[in-house]
């Protein structure tokens, strides 16, 4: 693991010297910039604006630009020597639930691990305490010309310190919010509820990057001057009325099986309403007593009906899907066989 920073923990009078590393990487597809017109590569120079010199890295220092326009120099010998304890040690103040941390106060994740092999048991014993409280440690540390506040908690054999943003740097949300008011009915939730239930957990270590995959695949095509990858299809045909899109929604996720409930959901077939189907499920969401007694949104209050409403028109996307023929399962077992073998492609080529 290579460290980003180095210091002691310090729980009470016991320190811990330990080193930080990062508990994440990226597969993130960078590009770089070009000239169109001889495709050489786009340098940036630093120049100075007075004189228009260009400078070397050793040429730039720092300042601090004060309200009135006025530069104060700041030298790295004068930050090393700030009067921080956080400098060197991460100093444990308190500590706090899981659960009350806000998701959004979230930074960073880094690796904690013991510097020395005289660290490890102070180490497991912090870890330990901290898995049987059920708690987080909260302190600050100083790094990269940046005090942070940091969030320490067990995860299987290691510590991991997550930075936090500082309080007061969490934007109001109340412009997100919708404006002015609005109802949903008991009937939507009910739907809202079954399609949850019907697309269950979500498995996140069968979510990919399918978009840096489609770049691979869209580079070794370049280099092998085969044909491009076909663009993605254009979606199905919009739902306006909100009962019905639920309700199609529902009948999907239980009728696709389990393609329906995959990670990056491609594997899902969209089916387009009827005119009949669209019309029905305009009256369940206007008719009142009659929407209780169509489908799931008037079952699910006797008991768990919700489910079993969503299991008839299941039936039909199965029955469907059977008499559609194997000309169209011909043709998706071609497309799906198709995808992993341009994505393999793309990595030998770029690899």
């Amino acid at each position: 693991m290579r460290s980003v920073w180095s210091g002691n923990l310090a729980f009470g009078l016991v320190s811990i010297p330990v080193k930080l590393g990062s508990a994440v990487s990226s597969h993130k597809i960078s590009f770089r910039q070009v000239h169109e017109a001889d495709q050489g590569r786009v340098r940036y120079q630093k120049t100075c604006e007075l004189d228009d010199q260009v400078l070397a890295t050793e040429d730039i220092g720092r300042a601090f630009e004060t309200p009135d326009d006025e530069l104060v120099e700041v030298t790295d010998a004068d930050l090393k020597a700030l009067p921080l304890p956080t400098a060197k040690t991460i100093e444990v103040s308190g500590f706090l639930d899981l659960s009350a941390i806000d998701a959004v106060q979230l930074d960073t994740p880094y690796f904690l691990a013991p510097a020395s092999p005289a660290a490890d048991k102070p180490y497991v014993l912090m870890r330990e305490a901290l898995t049987r409280s059920g708690k987080a440690a909260v302190g600050k540390f100083a790094m990269r010309n940046s005090e942070h506040l940091a969030l320490i908690r067990p995860r299987d054999d290691v510590l991991v310190l997550q930075t936090l943003h500082w309080p007061d740097e969490l934007n109001s949300p109340t412009e997100a919010a919708p404006r002015g008011k609005v109802s949903v009915s008991d009937n939507e939730l009910r739907l809202a509820d079954t399609l949850i239930d019907a697309l269950g957990e979500a498995d996140l270590a069968g979510y990919q990057d399918e978009y840096a995959q489609a770049v691979e695949a869209l580079v070794a095509a370049k280099l092998e001057g085969t044909e491009l990858p076909a663009p993605a299809g254009e979606p199905g045909a919009k739902v306006v009325d909100l009962m019905a899109a639920l309700q199609a929604s529902v009948d999907r996720a239980k009728g696709g099986g389990a393609d329906s409930g995959s990670a990056g959901g491609g594997g899902a077939t969209v089916h387009e309403l009827s005119q009949s189907r669209k019309k029905g499920a305009a009256k369940k969401s206007t008719g009142g007593s009659g929407a209780g007694r169509s489908g799931a949104a008037g079952k699910s209050a006797e008991g768990g009906a919700a489910k079993s409403a969503g299991k008839k028109p299941a039936k039909k996307a199965a029955a469907k899907k059977t008499a559609a023929g194997s000309g169209t399962r011909a043709s998706a077992a071609k497309k799906a066989a198709a995808k992993p073998a341009a994505k393999k492609t793309g990595r030998r080529r770029t690899g």
